[in-house]
């Protein structure tokens, strides 16, 4: 499993917007191969910068499945103009303790 992770930061006065767009958006990448569930969680103390997490099952479902997918040309229509700046995105894999 691989975790996705995207810091957002939402032009002032957007959330709204950002969030009602999100709520569309996450049924196109929901339905991607190698989806495994994602979370989006609002900074309590910054309320226009988020983090999501995406699980999926391997590196390539996101970055070239999702990302070289038609689906993500929406994705990036609904949600990309929101950003200020472009997202940091990275990604994780569980350490053995």
């Amino acid at each position: 499993m691989v975790l996705e992770i995207a810091q957002l930061q939402i032009k002032p006065g957007e959330t709204a917007g950002f969030e009602a767009a999100f709520s569309k958006a996450g049924h196109i990448i929901s339905a991607m191969h190698g989806y495994l569930g994602h979370e989006l969680q609002r900074c309590m103390e910054n309320d226009h910068h988020y983090m999501l997490l995406v699980r999926w099952q391997t590196l390539e479902d996101h970055t070239v499945g999702f990302r070289q997918s038609v689906q993500y040309q929406d994705w990036r229509e609904l949600l990309h103009h929101f950003y200020d700046p472009f997202p940091t995105v990275l990604h994780y894999t569980g350490v053995d303790a």
